[in-house]
Parts: C-alpha cells; sequence; structure tokens
C-alpha cells in the first residue's frame, strides 16, 4: 500500500503566501510620538521638600514604569523629561538652566510642586517665583507638595502632548 499525501489549500488558488503585515501604514509622526510617549527619561533635579513626593511616584504602588518614565537618568545627556522638584534659588538658577541646555533635542520641562511653579510661599529676595522665568516650562505639577496622582496625571498629559506634536527627523540644524 503506497502512502498518499493530500494537500489542504490554506490560501485560495492564485494567490501568493505572504506575512501577517503585508503593508504597515502610518503617519510618521503619529509612529515617532507614540514611540517618544513611552520612553520619557526623567532627570530629577531635586531641591525641596517635594523629593519625598517624588521618591513616592517612583515607588512600586504608583509604578511609573507602566507610563514609560521609570529610569531616572543622572545624566543630563541621557534624558529627555527635566522635572524640577522643589524651590529653585537665585544662586541654582544658573545651573538649572546650564543642565537644561544640555539635554538633548527633544526636551520636556515638568515644574514639580507649588515651589518651582510659583515659588511658593517664599515670597523673598532668593527665591525664584516660577522656573519659566529661567528654562520653558511644559507641565505643570501643583501642589505644597503635590500628590502622586497629581504627578501621574501630568506625565499623562505630557505624553498627549508629545504624540500629538511634529516629530522633524531632519531638521535646519542637521
Amino acid at each position: 500500500m503506497a502512502a498518499t499525501t493530500t494537500t489542504i489549500p490554506i490560501y485560495p488558488a492564485g494567490t501568493v503566501e505572504r506575512g501577517g503585515f503585508e503593508y504597515l501604514t502610518s503617519k510618521k509622526d503619529e509612529l515617532v510620538g507614540w514611540a517618544r510617549k513611552f520612553s520619557l527619561f526623567p532627570y530629577p533635579f531635586v531641591t525641596a521638600c517635594c523629593a519625598m513626593e517624588f521618591m513616592a511616584v517612583s515607588s512600586t504602588p504608583y509604578d511609573t514604569d507602566r507610563f514609560g518614565a521609570a529610569l531616572p537618568r543622572f545624566s543630563p545627556r541621557q534624558s529627555d523629561l527635566l522635572m524640577v522638584v522643589g524651590t529653585i534659588t537665585h544662586k541654582q538658577a544658573p545651573i538649572l538652566l546650564k543642565v537644561y541646555e544640555q539635554m538633548c533635542e527633544p526636551k520636556w520641562v515638568m515644574a514639580f510642586g507649588a515651589c518651582a511653579t510659583s515659588g511658593g510661599f517664599y515670597q523673598n529676595y532668593a527665591a525664584v517665583a516660577g522656573i519659566d522665568r529661567i528654562v520653558p516650562v511644559d507641565v505643570y505639577v501643583p501642589g505644597c507638595p503635590p500628590r502622586p496622582e497629581t504627578v501621574i496625571d501630568a506625565i499623562m498629559k505630557l505624553q498627549d502632548r508629545i504624540a500629538r506634536d511634529r516629530h522633524p527627523i531632519l531638521t535646519a540644524d542637521f
């Protein structure tokens, strides 16, 4: 008895077998925006009491890793999100500006807490009344100190903004 084999056609006759993703189409800005919004590398510029809330946001119950913002970088050249946490004095302002200038493009800034946003309750000659006088701010996080849920909400708003932005691959400077 000879063995016979039967073939069951998976594809209709006359078609060519192709992979699951024959054509993948999307706008370049949407694709790059999606990739950038889930790969934030924060640089924590922590100076005051809001540091405790920053540590709480970075802990397990709030899990910023699910937003793609879990790995803080302590080098401005490796980060793209500058989180200014706490009071900035006029003596620290040039340092903050230098850190901002060392960051690669694209870069975003988050003012974390009332002191970074508006100077807080330090209405004196030493405190800067808002870091937007030094660097451009993308997201403000209100509160003294802000709750971790507020910080996560600000990260999500920044991600929405990043996803909607244009993302040029080649610019006039390059």
